[in-house]
């Protein structure tokens, strides 16, 4: 019965080869694009799940929260006392606590010396919370000792070669403090898809002298630096113990100034280890998350183009029916059933998505490392690590060969053998109505992914060229270091004699970073000094900080250098914290007794508002001041035009100053743009596969308009004879599938609105989803179309009516 197919097959390959390469080529390229987006999903949702007790860990985060109840914060980190103190009064429900504090260090081998972003400080129980094996060393004790260090295997062979690894040490410069640690195991490398990796964990021994020792770090509750994660006991509730921890907090924490419990300013969520790399992008993370709405979006992208594929199958596979009617007849007459006709056509289209498979995966195995670089992630389509994947493969086969064979080998076992063979058959006018709703369904899918396209760029282009209410460019930061800032005033003055550089100025944090500093804030409202509701962040300057940035003051003046007491007592606050004050306005605030935590004084000034933060976050309230601490970065405005020579100059400065540092620097307009790197990454994905989408779009309505164009050749000759113009033939066989093409338009208005309107709903600030990207998506699946239906027609209307006559 198979042979017999096989036969039928590749007998109507012969006879109908444009046909059967259409389809095949339209599936095959509909198969390679689920592919690798399937690859990508999987791969997703793969995060976290390696370790062996990845059901039962969860992270530990933490919120604080305004009067009213809002969440002005939330961060994937918490305080150091969290964690110990949470295994011991939830004991029997929590089976161990691990804290993991991550710091950017310089790390140094005799003449090797790196800079270092994936080194943690870590509890010694790391290794029985996650499933990261030791090569070498005991992963019980490694992290006991008080230089304990543990390195990955790519570290082992970046700073000691081929060389036994166990045992050697390692300089370790954190700031200005010079740690020597021990080499006291190498673990594998962390697995790609794990939502943090680390190259080296540290014993918490230097973290516990800095914080005073013990029983003081232990007091430590507003430091939230440190990753925090649980191991449950088998068959603990996690609601049930999420449900405790108020009690817990009030226990421990205590009331606030105006005598509320602990536990209404903040609280603590217990996240499932497994749904952080989707589902958590809180203010702080250790690495950038995905989002599972772009899963969905991409799986949903898959379908589509695979839906795409299939309707072009079926609607080629009714339309050339004529073609076949007669064999169904004959088949019929000799005794085939419908049954076993079904049985036949579907035959045929499974083994046409057998043979499309098989193109798909050369064309995904071609496009699968471009994929991988571009998606970031090390994706691999190997059978012999994943043999799931041939399931699914299997399974995609099955999938596409229903999809795409169920509606023609019913429609075609129908025939009415008497019909048939008498010639008078014809086509339902059901079935041309299906046929056209399904071209209408195919170019309503184009139509969205082109609008798709558009929006995400268009929302790109806003956010990279918004005023951001400061100059952002030309502006390199640096790291700083206590030599710099204890004669900062020195080195500003040397960096000022410089041809290339315009100013210098010390902050805590960079336009471009996250507000996650803050303090209890007090205001003279009404003439008493109240308590402030809403979370003011706050930025430690250098005096002349809004100069260098360009930032604008609205009302008062900018701190004075020459006035010690601003240094002590004057706060510069923006628009947004007046607001949040309840001050009536900007001139309003400016001499206002202001206090800060524990510092008072006065307010000298007041910005006006600009975006700190990227696009995502609204602006949020702030509060300016001059610091005695907490300086962590340089920011040195350049010109443009000496840019090269003036990086050059300060390489050589920094390595006269810090040799055993590398010279690592940003620009501010590029931490700007790296914000935006998923969105690109959204807009490239949605261009891609809105460009395949069309294409299999244009084979199907390719094959349709041929078709339509092969029946109606007589008709055509007569027209010619009887005087039509080639423009008016043109017309004639272009003017339906054009009216699907509209009715397509039309259908994925609401559709495309709907979806990009809930897409930006992810900024703070946003575009609009113009009527123009509409006319202009609709107007370029209008153009194709009658491009591709417009190639056939003149094609058909050149013939010469002699030979049109001919035609069978």
């Amino acid at each position: 019965m198979l042979h017999n197919y096989f036969k039928i097959f590749i007998r109507n390959l012969k006879k109908n080869p444009a046909y059967i390469l259409i389809n095949i080529l339209g599936l095959s390229v509909g198969m390679a694009a689920s592919i690798l987006i399937f690859l990508f999903v999987q791969h997703e949702l793969s995060y976290d799940k390696y370790h062996e007790h990845s059901d039962r860990i969860y992270r530990v985060s933490r919120a604080w929260f305004n009067p009213d109840g809002e969440t002005n914060l939330h961060l994937g980190h918490a305080a150091p006392p969290f964690g110990p103190l949470l295994k011991s009064d939830f004991e029997g429900q929590i089976q161990e606590a691990v804290r993991l504090m991550n710091v950017n260090v310089v790390a140094k081998d005799g003449t090797k010396v790196f800079e270092e972003n994936r080194f943690f400080f870590s509890d010694p129980e790391v290794f029985k919370v996650f499933s990261w094996p030791l090569l070498e060393g005991d992963a019980e004790t490694a992290l006991t000792f008080p230089d304990g260090l543990v390195i990955s295997k790519t570290m082992a062979e970046k700073y000691f070669g081929i060389q036994d690894a166990l045992g050697k040490s390692l300089e370790v410069m954190i700031g200005s403090q010079v740690v020597n640690m021990q080499v006291r195991g190498v673990m594998e490398d962390i697995p790609d898809n794990s939502h943090f990796k680390a190259d080296f964990l540290a014993s918490m021994e230097p973290v516990v002298a800095f914080y005073g020792g013990y029983e003081s770090m232990m007091k430590n509750f507003g430091s939230n630096n440190f990753g925090t994660y649980l191991l449950l006991e088998q068959g603990v509730d996690v609601r049930d113990l999420e449900a405790q921890i108020p009690d817990f907090i009030d226990r421990h924490l205590p009331k606030s100034s105006q005598g509320f419990s602990a536990s209404m300013g903040t609280k603590l969520f217990l996240w499932p280890l497994t749904d952080i790399h989707l589902h958590s992008n809180l203010d702080s993370e250790i690495e950038p998350n995905s989002s599972i709405e772009y899963v969905y979006i991409y799986s949903a992208i898959a379908i589509f183009i695979l839906l795409i594929a299939c309707i072009n199958f079926m609607n080629l596979a009714t339309a050339r029916s004529a073609k076949r009617a007669l064999e169904v007849g004959l088949r019929k007459v000799l005794g085939a059933d419908r049954q076993l006709l079904v049985r036949q056509f579907m035959a045929e289209t499974i083994l046409m998505s057998l043979i499309a498979l098989i193109v798909a995966l050369l064309i995904a195995y071609l496009f699968l490392p471009t994929f991988s670089n571009f998606t970031g992630k090390l994706l691999s389509l190997n059978f012999f690590s994943h043999p799931e994947y041939l399931v699914g493969l299997l399974v995609l086969v099955v999938v596409v060969g229903l999809l795409a064979g169920s509606y023609p080998s019913l429609f075609l076992s129908g025939f009415q053998p008497v019909k048939v063979l008498k010639g008078t058959y014809k086509i339902g006018s059901i079935h041309e109505k299906l046929r056209s709703f399904l071209v209408v369904g195919q170019f309503a899918i184009s139509v969205i992914l082109i609008v798709a396209v558009m929006v995400v760029l268009n929302q790109l282009d806003f956010m990279k060229n918004k005023d951001l209410g400061f100059d952002k460019d030309e502006i390199v930061v640096l790291p700083a270091y206590d030599e710099l800032i204890s004669n900062y005033e020195m080195m500003r003055e040397r960096l000022l004699q410089q041809p290339g550089i315009d100013n210098v100025a010390l902050g805590s944090r960079i336009p471009s970073g996250r507000l996650l500093d803050a303090q209890g804030a007090q205001a003279e409202v009404n003439g008493e000094l109240l308590p402030i509701e809403v979370r003011i962040s706050d930025i430690h300057v250098s005096h002349n900080f809004m100069e260098t940035f360009g930032m604008e003051m609205v009302a008062g003046r900018d701190f004075d250098f020459n006035l010690a007491s601003d240094s002590t007592e004057a706060f510069i606050l923006n628009e947004s914290a007046v607001r949040a004050i309840g001050w009536s306005s900007a001139e309003e605030a400016v001499d206002k007794p202001f206090q800060y935590g524990i510092r008072r004084g006065y307010v000298t000034g007041v910005l006006k508002d600009f975006h700190f933060e990227s696009l995502h976050q609204p602006i949020s309230p702030m509060v300016f001041l001059i610091p005695t601490d907490r300086i962590n970065e340089v920011a040195i405005k350049i010109k443009g035009e000496y840019k090269d020579a003036t990086l050059a100059f300060l390489q050589e400065e920094w390595l006269a100053m810090k040799p055993d540092f590398p010279f690592n620097y940003y620009l501010v307009s590029d931490r700007f743009e790296q914000q935006y790197k998923a969105e690109e990454k959204v807009g490239a994905i949605f261009g891609f596969f809105a460009g395949l989408a069309i294409l299999i779009s244009v084979l199907g309505l390719f094959g349709l308009a041929a078709y339509a164009t092969e029946q109606r050749t007589k008709e055509i000759g007569i027209r010619k004879v009887m005087g039509a113009s080639i423009w008016s033939i043109v017309s004639l066989l272009g003017k339906d599938f054009l009216k699907l093409v509209f009715f397509g338009f039309l259908l994925a208005i609401p559709i495309a609105w709907y979806g990009m309107n809930g897409w930006l709903e992810n900024f703070a600030y946003s575009v609009s989803v113009s009527w123009i990207v509409f006319l202009i998506a609709g107007f370029s699946a209008t153009l194709i179309a009658a491009l591709t239906v417009s190639s056939q027609s003149i094609r058909a209307a050149m013939i010469n009516p002699v030979d049109a006559f001919k035609v069978e």
